[in-house]
């Protein structure tokens, strides 16, 4: 592990997929066994041994200072005053980033302290994160070959493949020149995986596979999902406490 990891946890979003429950807070701060869920994903970086920690925030981002305050997180804010998408999110951490690799989270979705230890390195290459599921036209499917990256496709309508990106990701400094490259998608926003597919062509992505569990927030019904997962495990590795 190494001590100058950082991390950016991308927590701006409005959470419409959650709605009515994020009218009044951000998706990320949803109660989860009593805690916001955002909690139990610092408390897994902290097993991992990342301390460096910032969150890029947006709607109601006061809600997530007082979140920090609160549970005595040393975190710093990245205010993404619009939502311009993941792409541009990313880009407002150059700073932050300061010139070494970092990592790149969604906010909305729970690893293992020992997934996200294993893509801490300070090798030359970035990292996107995959796990195999059995609705892969849900999410954006990892086209990979040889351990490397070939591309992202979204939402496939026709099969690709089962290995799914989970939005845990680690970059070296290349990313933001990628980032500077991009335009705006169809949907008007800059997208990440638009900035990771230049690196991609030029195999400069690996893909590390899941070995312990992947979390997804996206919805209302997963809070159960979640919750019970949490109960499950608590006590265990598996769980953050």
């Amino acid at each position: 592990m190494l001590d100058s990891m950082k991390a950016v946890i991308m927590a701006a979003g409005k959470g419409r997929r959650m709605l009515p429950l994020t009218l009044d807070i951000p998706k990320v701060l949803v109660e989860i066994c009593g805690k916001p869920f955002l909690y139990y994903l610092l408390k897994n970086l902290e097993k991992a041994g990342v301390e460096d920690i910032a969150i890029i925030a947006g709607y109601k981002k006061e809600m997530i200072e007082e979140f920090v305050s609160r549970y005595g997180f040393r975190i710093g804010l990245i205010e993404q005053k619009e939502q311009k998408g993941t792409g541009h999110a990313v880009k407002l951490a150059r700073e932050f980033a300061d010139g070494k690799n970092f990592l790149v989270l969604n906010g909305d979705n729970l690893w293992s302290a020992d997934d996200i230890n294993s893509i801490c390195n300070d090798n030359s290459f970035n990292y996107v994160c995959g796990i195999e599921h059995k609705h892969p036209e849900k999410y954006g499917v990892l086209d990979a070959g040889d351990g490397f990256l070939r591309s992202i496709v979204e939402k496939p309508v026709q099969y690709v493949g089962s290995l799914i990106n989970t939005g845990l990701y680690k970059f070296t400094p290349e990313i933001f020149d990628a980032l500077d490259k991009i335009g705006i998608s169809l949907r008007g926003e800059y997208e990440l995986t638009d900035a990771i597919a230049i690196l991609a062509k030029q195999k400069k992505v690996k893909v590390k596979k899941i070995n312990d569990y992947w979390k997804d927030l996206g919805k209302i019904e997963d809070i159960e999902l979640i919750e019970n997962f949490i109960k499950t495990n608590k006590g265990e590795k598996t769980c953050a406490e």
